[in-house]
């Protein structure tokens, strides 16, 4: 077999169809789109999720819940993680983000004291629990609210 031989396979490749170039193309006059109605007219189509005038989905179905438009995205984060800092490392937000422990937006984060730290670091922005608390002050670091 050569490069010049390679041909695509029976049937894998259709031509498109040429709409609106008469009659005889066997899609003229109308140009597949039947007689008269909304979607004959130009710029006509039906919005999302209309139903023919029946009662569509979204609005069958129960609405449930509330969500506050003032709500916090909270993120945790446990003490133990915290090990990915250096030694008297800065420990905010943009740096939990940086090295991947929080992602996405985030309004607030709440370090919590599951797990064990050798390494003395300065946490700035972060609510910390009791227990958080005393682990990091043991080892050596801060807590600034």
């Amino acid at each position: 077999m050569k490069l010049y031989e390679l041909a695509p396979g029976e049937g894998s490749r259709k031509s498109r169809k040429r709409v609106g170039r008469g009659t005889g193309s066997g899609m003229g006059k109308t140009s597949c789109r039947g007689h008269k109605g909304l979607k004959a007219r130009s710029g006509g189509s039906v919005r999302p999720g209309f139903e023919g005038g029946q009662m569509p989905l979204y609005r069958r179905l129960p609405k449930r819940g509330f969500k506050s438009l003032s709500r916090i995205n909270h993120a945790v984060v446990n003490v133990t993680d915290l090990e990915r800092f250096d030694e008297g490392a800065v420990v905010n937000i943009p740096a939990l983000k940086s090295v991947g422990l929080v992602k996405g937006r985030v309004d607030a984060v709440k370090i919590l004291g599951s797990g064990e730290i050798t390494r003395s670091l300065h946490l700035k922005q972060c609510s910390v629990s009791k227990t958080a608390r005393e682990k990091i002050e043991a080892a050596g670091g801060n807590v600034e609210l």
